[in-house]
C-alpha cells in the first residue's frame, strides 16, 4: 500500500543539498516523532531544521532515530553513496518519499551528515512534544500578530464597495504583508459563492474561500476565484479572526482603503 508519489525529485534535491548546502540551519531540542501506519517511527529531541529554500523549514532526523528495520537503502545518488532515497516501510505500508544522507560534499552541507528527510505528507502525522504539526514545521523565526483595529476600512472590488467596517482583525505575519479579516457581517453576502478550495496553514489552521460574483456592465456576472478566504475553526494564536473573511488584496481589482487612505497593492507570490 504505497503512498503517492508527489513532491520534489528526492536525488536532484539531495544533489543540490549536498553540493551547495541548505538556505540555513538550526538544531532544536524538541521532542519530534513521525507516526506512520500506527508506530513511531521516529522518536527524537536531535531533529534539525533545516531550510531547502527560504520560505520555511522541513524537520530532518538522524538516521539512528528511526526504529529498526523501518528504512531499506533504495536508490543511490552522487559517486560516492553521499545521498540515497530509501524506502520506509512498517507492516504492509511503505513509502519512498525519504532522502538519507550519508558523506557530504561541501562544507556548507556537512550539518546534513547521516541525517533523513520524510516527505512530510507521507507519514500519518508529525508531533512537536504533544502537539500535531500541519503542513510544514513553524519557522521559529516567523511570527504571526492577531491585532483588533477600529480604524475605518473599505473594501472594493472592480471599483464596486463590497465591504465596510470601523472593527477589523490586522494580522501581521513575518514576510507578509498585513492581512485584514472583516467580520463576515460587513460583507454584502450577495455577491459570496461558496468555493471547494481550501488550503492549509500550520500558523492559522485550515481556510475556506469564497467566490465573488459581480454584475458586470454588460449584464453578465464576473467572477472572481477563490478571492476571499476564511477560518472556520482556526489555530489557537489566531482564534479572533475565526469566521472573518479576508480579501486577496493582491489580485487585480481589489482595492482596500484604510483610514480614508487606499493601501498600495503587496506583491507576493500569489500575486
Amino acid at each position: 500500500m504505497p503512498n503517492d508519489q508527489t513532491g520534489p525529485d528526492l536525488l536532484k534535491l539531495g544533489e543540490a543539498l549536498a553540493s551547495k548546502g541548505p538556505v540555513k540551519t538550526l538544531s532544536t531540542p524538541r521532542r519530534v516523532r513521525i507516526l506512520f501506519n500506527g508506530v513511531y517511527v521516529v522518536d527524537t529531541t536531535s531533529a534539525l531544521y533545516v531550510w531547502e529554500h527560504e520560505y520555511y523549514p522541513y524537520f530532518y532526523v538522524p538516521y539512528s532515530a528511526f526504529t529498526p528495520g523501518s528504512l531499506s537503502k533504495g536508490k543511490t545518488g552522487g559517486d560516492q553513496d553521499h545521498y540515497w532515497q530509501v524506502e520506509l516501510r512498517i507492516g504492509s505500508k511503505s513509502t519512498d518519499r525519504v532522502l538519507c544522507f550519508g558523506a557530504v560534499f561541501s562544507e556548507n552541507a556537512k550539518a546534513l551528515a547521516k541525517m533523513v528527510r520524510v516527505e512530510f505528507s507521507a507519514a500519518d502525522a508529525w508531533f512537536e512534544e504533544d502537539v500535531q504539526i500541519y503542513v510544514h514545521p513553524k519557522d521559529p523565526f516567523r511570527r504571526v500578530d492577531v491585532l483588533h483595529s477600529t480604524r475605518p476600512l473599505k473594501v472594493r472590488v472592480d471599483s464596486k464597495l463590497v465591504a465596510e467596517t470601523t472593527a477589523s482583525y490586522h494580522l501581521h505575519e513575518t514576510g507578509l504583508p498585513c492581512r485584514y479579516y472583516v467580520p463576515a457581517t460587513s460583507v454584502d453576502r450577495t455577491i459570496l459563492k461558496e468555493s471547494e478550495t481550501t488550503t492549509a496553514c500550520p500558523y492559522k489552521g485550515v481556510a475556506n474561500y469564497y467566490d465573488v460574483e459581480l454584475d458586470g456592465d454588460d449584464g453578465q456576472k464576473n467572477t472572481f476565484k477563490d478571492l476571499i478566504w476564511y477560518y472556520r475553526t482556526p489555530t489557537l494564536e489566531c482564534a479572533n479572526i475565526t469566521g472573518c473573511l479576508c480579501f486577496y488584496h493582491e489580485k487585480e481589482g481589489v482595492e482596500i482603503e484604510l483610514d480614508g487612505k487606499v493601501l498600495s497593492r503587496p506583491k507576493t507570490p500569489w500575486s
